[in-house]
């Protein structure tokens, strides 16, 4: 990338994303004043691991701070899929929350998503590895907040472990692992983040339902005309997320063990 003044990034499923030297132009949305602010309380809590907000042109774009470094699609690359990654993104999310708990921001409206009960912190609403930004196999970035909303920390927890462990079926084309893989790998995403006994037992069930609104989100957004997800939807991607679901509850066992030995 370096030499190169204009980029358009990959992994932009929704939008795209241009890199102008070290800025990134996105379009804004009606949410995008409160993903704004976020971003400006993160950096006054000295968490830095998330762009600042540079400007907002008249013609409705953003203009963010690049950060450098990879960032994976799908299937995952081999840094990406590394256990260094996994523990380091549930490093990354676990302050994320803790630098938005108690704030006032867990109480604004005007988020993309509808904030759920109880908002303990602002979830990030996609934190995956394609928002995910990689120093070689470390974790050192999260970018592309418009999802975020108020929220329980299980919330965020689960759509992670979802795509860190990662928890797919077999026939999901982007995933790895065998069951007792992946299972282990929520663990260590669990260990990592510290989440605790309750909300562990809550995982799976949390998981589950995080898929289902995800797929419920997807038909609104391609009702209400949105090109992207109506071709989400054509594509598949909502059967691929229900079979996931499906899988899951198969192998409830095997990853509840896993959540709670020791």
């Amino acid at each position: 990338m370096r030499g190169t003044d204009r980029e358009v990034l990959a992994g932009g499923g929704v939008n795209e994303v241009v890199r102008i030297g070290t800025t990134v132009r996105r379009p804004t949305g009606p949410w995008s004043p409160q993903v704004h602010a976020l971003l400006r309380h993160l950096r006054e809590q000295g968490f830095t691991a998330a762009p600042s907000v540079r400007d907002v042109t008249a013609d409705g774009f953003e203009i963010l701070d690049f950060l450098p470094g990879e960032v994976s699609n799908y299937p995952a690359t081999p840094a990406a899929a590394s256990v260094q990654a996994l523990l380091g993104a549930a490093g990354l999310l676990r302050a994320f929350h803790d630098a938005t708990a108690g704030s006032a921001l867990t109480a604004a409206t005007g988020w993309m998503l509808p904030a759920r009960t109880p908002a303990e912190v602002v979830c990030h609403g996609d934190f995956a590895p394609h928002n995910c930004v990689l120093d070689g196999h470390r974790a050192v970035g999260i970018i592309d907040f418009d999802t975020a909303h108020p929220g329980p920390r299980l919330w965020d927890v689960a759509y992670a472990v979802y795509r860190w462990a990662p928890i797919t079926a077999p026939g999901n084309a982007d995933g790895f692992g065998t069951a007792d893989e992946q299972a282990r790998r929520t663990r260590l995403f669990c260990d990592r983040y510290g989440l605790d006994a309750e909300a562990r037992a809550g995982l799976v069930d949390a998981v589950t339902a995080r898929l289902h609104a995800l797929v419920d989100f997807m038909h609104e957004q391609a009702a209400a005309s949105s090109a992207a997800f109506a071709s989400h939807l054509a594509a598949g991607h909502h059967r691929q997320y229900l079979g996931d679901a499906a899988y899951l509850a198969e192998q409830r066992a095997l990853f509840e063990e896993h959540l709670t030995a020791g």
